[in-house]
């Protein structure tokens, strides 16, 4: 029987490596709106208290605007 984790579980910090594929697969599945979507996520673990959740998806969101060079979003 599975368990829920609650939401104020501690989570840990995902490697570079992971941090760079979960960037990927966001631009991947939402296009230009994937920082808006990661951040958003972001938002949402940070009100549930999950803060490394929301570190994480505040260094993905980084890493996608890496790879989405600025004012291409803007254009499409």
């Amino acid at each position: 029987m599975a368990v829920d984790k609650p939401d104020c579980a501690p989570t840990h910090i995902l490697t570079d490596w992971e941090l760079w594929a979960c960037a990927q697969e966001m631009v991947r599945q939402h296009g230009f709106d994937a920082p808006i979507i990661a951040a958003m996520r972001a938002d949402e673990l940070m009100k549930k208290v999950d803060l490394d959740g929301a570190a994480n998806w505040r260094l993905i969101v980084q890493r996608i605007n890496q790879l989405i060079p600025p004012g291409e979003a803007s254009k499409h």
